[in-house]
């Protein structure tokens, strides 16, 4: 990547933006991705092994961040109304405790001329406020409509794991899970701090093509990263490294949603996300890796 680029590209960090949950932050956000009363370790604080669903890490990647992320430093034709989230990455440094602050900088990774259009990724750290640590690294990656033109670039290095296909083998899944979620689903996650109109206001989402409001694509990534953990790992955040998908179709507040799930490696599965009510896959291209050898599943599956 030239020099002037990364000089462009350094130009647009911003941060630190501090971020401070609580238990009954974590309670709420675990119930706006479908947990019930019955698991206790997401709903009740007094539970001994009590703490948030990990992707509960993208939320402070959002909370005034993007925003403020200087993004016509490096495209010139930006348009934020232009704009479509295409892909979501998180990596998990660390546990996130059952309350606390984080600290959440951000920056433009890279930038893709594709013709009519651009590709941007912008990659948030957010650090624990009292150690200082890591604790999540998201990178997201929008497709800007109209914003292309200026030139193609060598892509910026990034992990391995961000970049992934992550085609399904040609075989049966070995595990799925199905959830019927609620028609106030949306109208829940939107306390969470996404306030876009298209996910509670059904005049704004007609206007975009929808006969009702959709959910979110972060509530839909967190609802799918729940079924893999609980159906690899015993339901333990700690277990989780990292998780990625795209964002194919939307989803309806109140459709059924099957995650099926592929064990590629021993500490990897491969899976995408059906909307089962209209025979379609709304998050592709995904994957969960673990920080630990998967658990149940027999060698021939590796």
């Amino acid at each position: 990547m030239g020099d002037e680029l990364s000089e462009k590209l350094s130009s647009t960090a911003v941060g630190p933006f501090s971020w401070r949950y609580t238990e009954r932050d974590v309670i709420f956000y675990n119930l706006s991705l479908g947990c019930h009363w019955h698991e206790q370790r997401y709903v009740n604080e007094s539970s001994s092994n009590f703490g948030p669903l990990p992707t509960l890490a993208v939320i402070p990647a959002y909370h005034d961040v993007l925003a403020s992320v200087p993004v016509s430093n490096v495209l010139p034709k930006y348009n934020p109304a232009m704009l479509l989230h295409g892909e979501q990455y998180l990596e998990m440094h660390a546990p996130l405790p059952p309350s606390g602050t984080l600290l959440t900088s951000a920056r433009v990774l890279d930038v893709q001329d594709k013709g009519k259009a651009a590709v941007v990724v912008i990659e948030t750290v957010s650090r624990s406020a009292d150690s200082g640590k890591v604790i999540a690294v998201n990178e997201i990656t929008s497709f800007m409509r109209g914003a292309g033109g200026f030139g193609k670039q060598p892509p910026a290095q990034r992990k391995a794991a961000a970049v992934a296909r992550n085609a399904p083998p040609e075989r049966p899944p070995d595990a799925t899970c199905e959830e019927t979620t609620s028609e106030d689903l949306a109208a829940l996650y939107r306390l969470n701090g996404d306030y876009n109109p298209l996910h509670i206001d059904p005049d704004f989402a007609a206007m975009g093509g929808f006969h009702k409001p959709i959910l979110h694509g972060l509530c839909s990534f967190g609802v799918t990263g729940k079924h893999v953990l609980n159906s690899f790992a015993g339901g333990d955040p700690a277990a989780l490294k990292s998780i990625k998908g795209r964002f194919a179709k939307h989803v309806f507040p109140g459709e059924t949603l099957r995650t099926e799930m592929w064990v590629v490696s021993p500490r990897k599965v491969v899976f995408h996300t059906k909307v089962m009510d209209r025979d379609t896959i709304a998050i592709t291209n995904a994957a969960v890796e673990f920080y630990q050898d998967i658990e149940g599943q027999p060698a021939s599956k590796l």
